[in-house]
């Protein structure tokens, strides 16, 4: 429970909704924002609007990787310039399951699956684990899930290339090589920790 935070639920039936709310919460002057969803090019605006006049904004929004959330914001019509002002960083998120402690065993992954695995940077490793199924599991070899995170910082050369509409392959590279650690050999060291499986991480984390 965190002290002094209001919340309040869209409500489409009556005509509650995300740009809607956003405009009565600045009419309070809270000091964070935290906005569920940005869905729309209203919402994306008056977000961002809300950022550059002093506010910490916090939203979600669905997109491939860290760096393709800035040109997903591009496609709704926000213009470079503003989400090159406004943006402070973005954090990439994928969920994968965690090999059940149960029925976990070795085993050999496939030529592709070790040549996936070597491509993305895994430490070096000679035993592989995975979930056998049991009755913990349900018989799929899993059980929960554990996040996979990018960060990409926003800084000076990054929103130099945002205004001069620079590719989202040359916006990635750039993040990279400025130490941007990528989802995919950050799901590689899980795998290496025998957390989760290389088949997993290939299904569902974005490689590049």
């Amino acid at each position: 429970m965190f002290p002094a935070i209001n919340q309040m639920q869209i409500n489409l039936p009556a005509d509650i909704t995300f740009a809607a709310g956003l405009k009565t919460i600045l009419r309070q002057d809270p000091d964070v924002i935290l906005v569920g969803e940005i869905r729309d090019e209203e919402t994306a605006r008056i977000a961002i609007k809300s950022a550059l006049t002093g506010h910490v904004v916090l939203s979600s929004l669905h997109a491939t990787d860290a760096s393709s959330a800035l040109y997903r914001l591009i496609d709704m019509g926000i213009e470079p310039f503003l989400i090159a002002s406004s943006l402070v960083g973005v954090v990439g998120q994928r969920l994968v399951r965690k090999v059940c402690p149960s029925c976990a065993a070795p085993y050999e992954p496939t030529s592709q699956e070790r040549a996936s695995y070597d491509s993305l940077g895994g430490p070096a490793k000679d035993v592989f684990v995975r979930g056998t199924g049991c009755n913990y599991c349900s018989n799929t070899g899993y059980r929960e899930r554990v996040g996979v995170y990018e960060v990409l910082a926003v800084t000076d050369e990054i929103r130099e290339l945002m205004t001069s509409l620079g590719s989202p392959q040359a916006m990635r590279a750039l993040a990279v090589s400025q130490g941007m650690r990528q989802m995919g050999a950050e799901a590689m060291t899980l795998v290496a920790a025998d957390v989760t499986t290389i088949d997993e991480v290939l299904r569902n984390v974005y490689v590049s």
